[in-house]
């Protein structure tokens, strides 16, 4: 899935990945400021109401302070007044609640059935407000709906005082904002304060609970939300996102791409030897034209590379040529002279090492051979040419004991280079030269097969080849020591078997 999905990106043309990439880069800052946008928005919503609230709360809280004081007040100038007595208890009253601030003077004083006593002035009918007992108190909007009465119980009656509109509404306006509040009291409502002149201005409405619960205070104050203009500022960022990917890819396809198509396929037509034809108008890119220039001057510099390096490979091939002929020869001219000095040598050893060393010579003459004749294709040493040559060679020059030696080949077509071709070749003189030395009666079986891609399995089988654990035979020892040496420059450990010895060796992949 993740390749396809790099498989078809890699394909898309370069706008559409540019505008991908701006996709990706900018669309989710876009995104993350509009949130952030919205819910700083929601937050100043939410701000802003509960500043309302906290207004209303507060305008709330100053007409039950109202309420509380004069009830207070109302409750002490009684109690004083009536316990000296009914007779000039409303006088007593008047000059007690005359030296307290922000209260009211219209009261009245009542017996214990709400029967009226005294008053300090006309507050109306009292009849319907509940009796209250002593120290209890009662709040209420008065009987004519202009204000608020408050019954207070003192000690020998109760008084009942009206706290008018007119204190209500200062009460309420000494918290800036409001602009409307409404007394509820079991159904009736008292308008302290009225709605606002402009019918546009929104208010947020809220009730509180004053008076121990015994009136409701519904309160509106202004509110000025977050409008749609300003919702729609918050979209500024994903349009910056669109203007850019927008212009992004105009400017990318008509200053680049375009320009670059054309010289694309002028290049692409062109073939070598003849001459390049650019394009002369490529848009008003400087960069571009000087693109197509250095293309031109590219392409001059490779014939004319070419042409010299094609001179100088024809050169090293034939000083290669010469170099593997010379090496060729001077292998045989050495191994012609060891057998020279190998026929007259005095003692039956000595003849045996020119054999020895002889026929090693002449397997690096055969290696050279072979490697010269696979370099013109490049692909490597041929091991079965080799080790076909190599078998005929060591045939050739057996001892006399040794003549009617019989190897059997068994050989897949695989290539290698020369360094393991040389190791293949010595460490199969050793082998086969040890087994026709040891028992030249039984045949030797060489087979070479493909394992793999890189690799191929090389088998000397022979009665003779059994490991020497106890290394009594320093003749075998030797042999043992130069054979493992051998594997190791092939990078694979030699598998010593009864009768058979086996190597990994690399090759060429098949053609």
């Amino acid at each position: 899935m993740l390749s396809s999905l790099r498989n078809w990106l890699a394909d898309l043309p370069t706008a559409a990945k540019l505008l991908l990439i701006l996709t990706a880069v900018l669309l989710p800052i876009g995104l993350i400021l509009t949130w952030i946008g919205g819910e700083g928005i929601r937050g100043a919503n939410s701000a802003l109401i509960g500043r309302v609230q906290d207004q209303d709360r507060l305008a709330a809280k100053n007409v039950e302070s109202l309420l509380a004081r004069n009830a207070l007040a109302l409750r002490i100038a009684a109690n004083g007044a009536l316990a000296a007595g009914e007779s000039g208890a409303c006088d007593r009253a008047q000059r007690s609640l005359a030296i307290a601030p922000a209260i009211s003077q219209r009261f009245e004083l009542e017996s214990t059935d709400g029967k009226p006593l005294c008053a300090g002035a006309d507050i109306g009918d009292t009849a319907r407000l509940p009796l209250v007992a002593p120290g209890d108190i009662r709040v209420s909007i008065s009987v004519d709906g202009r204000g608020v009465a408050v019954r207070t119980g003192v000690m020998n009656g109760m008084a009942t005082a009206v706290v008018p509109v007119q204190e209500l509404r200062t009460a309420a306006m000494e918290i800036g904002g409001i602009q409307s509040m409404v007394l509820i009291d079991n159904g009736r409502e008292l308008r302290v304060l009225g709605p606002p002149r402009v019918s546009e201005l929104k208010m947020e409405l809220t009730q509180w609970p004053i008076a121990s619960g015994s009136m409701v205070a519904r309160v509106g104050a202004p509110i000025e939300r977050i409008t749609t203009a300003d919702r729609l500022v918050l979209l500024l960022p994903v349009l910056m996102w669109v203007l850019a990917a927008l212009i992004a890819w105009l400017l990318v396809t008509r200053l680049l791409i375009r320009p670059l198509r054309q010289l694309q396929r002028a290049v692409g037509r062109y073939q070598p030897g003849e001459e390049l034809q650019l394009p002369q108008k490529l848009g008003p890119s400087r960069e571009i034209r000087e693109l197509r220039d250095s293309f031109a001057r590219a392409i001059m510099r490779v014939d004319e590379s070419e042409r010299e390096m094609a001179a100088a490979l024809d050169g090293q091939r034939r000083l290669v040529r010469e170099v593997h002929h010379r090496v060729k020869n001077n292998l045989q001219v050495v191994a012609s002279l060891l057998n020279i000095h190998g026929r007259s040598a005095g003692t039956p050893d000595a003849r045996a090492a020119y054999a020895g060393i002889g026929r090693r010579v002449g397997a690096l003459s055969i290696v050279h051979r072979n490697h010269f004749a696979e370099m013109e294709e490049n692909r490597g040493v041929g091991l079965r040419t080799l080790l076909t040559e190599l078998a005929a060679e060591l045939r050739g020059g057996a001892p006399e004991s040794a003549r009617g030696l019989i190897i059997e080949l068994s050989i897949d077509g695989v290539f290698t280079t020369q360094d393991v071709a040389v190791a293949v070749a010595f460490l199969t003189t050793e082998i086969v030269e040890f087994a026709m030395l040891r028992c030249p009666d039984e045949p030797v079986e060489i087979t070479l097969s493909r394992t793999s891609e890189l690799t191929a399995r090389l088998s000397i089988s022979s009665p003779v080849l059994v490991p020497d654990e106890e290394g009594s035979d320093a003749a075998k020892v030797q042999f043992e020591r130069i054979v493992g040496g051998l594997a190791k420059q092939l990078r694979s450990p030699l598998e010593r078997r009864f009768g058979r010895y086996s190597v990994d060796l690399p090759v060429f992949p098949s053609p």
